[in-house]
Order: C-alpha cells, then sequence, then structure tokens
C-alpha cells in the first residue's frame, strides 16, 4: 500500500503530469491526423511548466501553507523531547555527513540541534527508514547529529522502521506519553504532521523549518525567469495538498468503519 502511494502521487505531480500530457499531444501530431489538437495539447503542457516554474505562481501557492505556523520561540515550560521527522539521505563514504542527508533532512535537523540546546537535559527523537539503503535515516540523522557535536547520551533513535508521519506518529506516542515535546519538520508540511500527531493523542509544540517561498525577490532576472527551484516549490505544495486530501479520505473511511463495526456490535 505504501509502494503504490507513492507511485502514484509521483504521477500525480506537475512536471510529471505535464510531460505526460505534452508526450499524448506529440502522439497526436505523429500518429493521427488530428494534429491541431494535438498541437493545443503540447501548447498547454509547456504552458503548464512554464507556469509551475515560475515564481509569481509558486510563492502564491507556496507561501500561505508554510506560514500556517510561525518559527519556534521558546516557551517557558520544561522540553523533554525534540522530535525531528525524517527525510531522505545517501549512503556514500566519499563525502562529508552533512552531504549525506538530504538538504531538507539537514535543515530539519539543525533545527532539532538548536531547539534542543535551548533546554538542557532534553533529548533529541530522530525518525525514518532506509529506504532501500542499509542505513536507516534516523541512524544517518544520528551520525550527523554526532559529529556536529550532540552527546550520544542525548539522541534517541526510536522510530527506524517508520515509513511515513501517520507511522511516526502513532511509533512516538507510546515513548513520548504525556512528556512535553517539540515537533520538527519542513514548515509545508507541518500542518500534516501536527494532524497526524494529533490524532495518535499528542499535543507537540510545532517548529517549522526549511521555508522555501520567498517574496522578497528584486531582481527581476530572478523573479521573472522559469528555475528548477521555483517547479521544486510547486511541486512541495502539490504533494502536501495530495497529502491533505489523502489524510481526509483515509480518516473518513476509518471513522465510516469503525462507527459501522461499532453498531454492529451493538
Amino acid at each position: 500500500m505504501f509502494v503504490l502511494k507513492k507511485v502514484i502521487s509521483s504521477l500525480l505531480m506537475p512536471l510529471p503530469a505535464m510531460l505526460i500530457l505534452g508526450f499524448l499531444g506529440l502522439m497526436l501530431i505523429m500518429f493521427t491526423t488530428r494534429r491541431k489538437t494535438g498541437c493545443l495539447v503540447v501548447l498547454f503542457s509547456l504552458t503548464g511548466i512554464f507556469l509551475i516554474s515560475f515564481q509569481p505562481v509558486s510563492t502564491r501557492l507556496l507561501m500561505p501553507l508554510e506560514r500556517q505556523h510561525s518559527a519556534f520561540f521558546p516557551v517557558d515550560k520544561h522540553i523533554d523531547y525534540v522530535m525531528v521527522l525524517g527525510s531522505g539521505h545517501v549512503v556514500d563514504d566519499q563525502i562529508p555527513p552533512t552531504s549525506e542527508l538530504s538538504r531538507t533532512g539537514l535543515m530539519r535537523l539543525v533545527e532539532g540541534i538548536r531547539i534542543m540546546r535551548m533546554y538542557p537535559g532534553s533529548k533529541l527523537i530522530l525518525s525514518g527508514y532506509a529506504a532501500g539503503s542499509e542505513v536507516s535515516n534516523a541512524r544517518m540523522m544520528a551520525k550527523v547529529a554526532l559529529s556536529l557535536g550532540v552527546p550520544k547520551s542525548q539522541i534517541v533513535l526510536l522510530l527506524e522502521s517508520a515509513q511515513d508521519t501517520w507511522q511516526e506518529a502513532r511509533q512516538a506516542v507510546d515513548f513520548v506519553k504525556q512528556k512535553n515535546l517539540v515537533l520538527v519538520t519542513s514548515a509545508s508540511h507541518m500542518t500534516r504532521a501536527l494532524n497526524e500527531f494529533h490524532a495518535a493523542g499528542l499535543n507537540p509544540i510545532p517548529a517549522p523549518t526549511n521555508f522555501l517561498a520567498q517574496k522578497n525577490i528584486s531582481q527581476p532576472w530572478d523573479k521573472y525567469t522559469p528555475k528548477a527551484k521555483y517547479l521544486e516549490q510547486t511541486e512541495i505544495y502539490w504533494h502536501e495538498r495530495l497529502g491533505l486530501i489523502w489524510q481526509s479520505i483515509r480518516d473518513w473511511v476509518l471513522r465510516d468503519f469503525t462507527e459501522s463495526k461499532t453498531s454492529e456490535t451493538h
């Protein structure tokens, strides 16, 4: 189910969808008599790729999602755990440990370490599965945290098998219990992550990081030229929207199933 969900969501991303549409248009031009229709389809595809790589469009989409939760500020209570949600990594002994983590993963980890150092005695919970490599993402983040001076005694490798946020939340609840928890993840992902943790019975303090969308871009060659970084921002926005839709459908199905089972027992 997890793999199927990932495959379907990958195909529904804006760039693959526009490329598939463009190839369909080319096929209409090359192999059928409907060349005008094919040209219109290709034009639509190219226009779509331009728009999703355009800063005014990507910022308008992503910024409201990222700014739903403010950055973490010190709170007047003891923090027991700072949990950093997993992201991608590679295993390569020829590069520094900080380069083995994805950019997103490194941003999350650095923010988690920053917050943990505000609260002496707190511990860093690291999560994330191996994703086909021989080392879990949690263990890779621990390797980087140790290289950045975090004592081994302050690192908790609890969630090495968690494949998504749903599993991370449900595996964390038995360990964290009622203790104070700060949750660190990307700003774009925070709303969906909090939904999962609240559903699992936890009420973490949000600490969003890795803010990407910015309005203060004054150079016209940077703002009005299609770029890969703006395409990435649009894809992140769409990925999170799909995730929220999936979350709503899944919760509705589970709730309906639970209610039907309850009525049957009565």
